[in-house]
């Protein structure tokens, strides 16, 4: 089955095919193909929702037509699609949908809409991580999503912790902000962070013992105050530095403890990390750490796959189809979606 794949929930326009054939019949992907509006909304700060619907419909086609030279097919030899459903912003969600179910319809092939998160939860398995099965506990950090997930086999998902205000991306975008960075602020911050003393700043870890939810609102402020009270921060880079070391710090201690908390709860011994904030190095680093004191083991995806792309849309949505489910013509989106939602009848 060769399934096509379409990310467009947010800024990044992602197309992809994956080809449950190749690899000795293992799958894998057989083409990709990536754009992203960061320079889009750079100026702005952040996602402009408007912008991004429009730059979505004029990159679709010609992205479209460029993956399938790049996999050498012809659009007869796609067996299937998906779509990103949500949750993502409505009108980039609804770009992606109309043009994958208008195209399913064309070519008299089923299709399929995928939740986002679903998307980045088994992204770890797509290049055939052996040591890799359900269950297993999942970290979903994103710049919309901070959440921990017990997961018991495809679609049988289990909210163990959220954050109840801002997610883990939204906030190192912010304090990127803060501080003049540009956007997006992850890999600039991590990037400067490296330069800097993670113990130079005592910073708050918000709700450590109030079970598994996280709040992150209270560190913006505690880093806005912390700039505003440090001497230099505006133009020392040594200062900033140990700013932002200490910053990235104080977050990625707080999502290593709840992550050590729920595999004791849930009595798990595998943890995925996934979405974008999973490239970040130091939270790989410390994971792998913690995980190995308690005998346990952290898997994520390849670098190219932790931010939005198609391929994990389109691995998603083999997983979906293969059990035998389809959606029918009507296009529905979803900008808010539960994962707990989405069990397999």
């Amino acid at each position: 089955m060769r399934v096509l794949g379409l990310e467009t929930s947010c800024d990044e326009t992602g197309l992809a095919i994956y080809d449950s054939k190749m690899n000795d019949g293992q799958g894998g992907i057989l083409a990709q193909v990536l754009y992203s509006q960061i320079e889009l909304h750079a100026t702005y700060g952040g996602v402009v929702p408007e912008l991004a619907s429009r730059d979505h419909i004029r990159k679709l086609v010609p992205l479209f037509n460029e993956l399938l030279d790049k996999a050498n097919i012809g659009k007869s030899d796609i067996d299937a699609l998906a779509y990103t459903k949500g949750p993502g912003l409505i009108g980039a969600l609804m770009t992606g949908a109309l043009f994958g179910r208008t195209l399913a319809y064309g070519l008299n092939i089923p299709a399929i809409g995928v939740h986002h998160m679903e998307g980045h939860l088994l992204a770890p398995m797509i290049e055939n991580d052996k040591g890799l099965n359900f269950p297993f506990v999942c970290l979903l950090v994103s710049g919309g999503h901070t959440m921990l997930v017990r997961a018991d086999g495809v679609g049988c998902y289990k909210i163990l912790g959220e954050s109840i205000d801002d997610a883990v991306g939204e906030c190192f975008d912010k304090t990127a902000k803060m501080l003049g960075l540009p956007y997006p602020g992850g890999p600039n911050v991590e990037r400067l962070a490296k330069g800097g003393n993670p113990d130079a700043h005592d910073l708050p870890r918000p709700m450590m013992g109030k079970g598994l939810d996280f709040s992150f609102s209270g560190m913006k402020t505690a880093v806005h105050n912390l700039i505003k009270d440090t001497a230099g921060s505006d133009t020392d880079p040594s200062v900033r530095a140990d700013i932002l070391a200490s910053f990235q710090h104080a977050v990625v201690d707080t999502l290593v403890k709840k992550c050590t908390k729920a595999l004791k709860q849930t009595g798990l011994t595998e943890l995925v990390i996934a979405g974008g904030v999973s490239a970040n190095a130091t939270l790989r680093t410390q994971l792998e750490t913690a995980l190995a004191n308690m005998r346990a083991s952290v898997h994520y995806a390849p670098l190219h796959l932790c931010t939005d792309n198609g391929a994990m849309i389109a691995y998603a949505g083999y997983r979906r189809l293969s059990m035998g489910q389809m959606d029918d013509l009507a296009v529905v989106c979803l900008p808010r979606w539960n994962m707990e939602s989405l069990s397999f009848a």
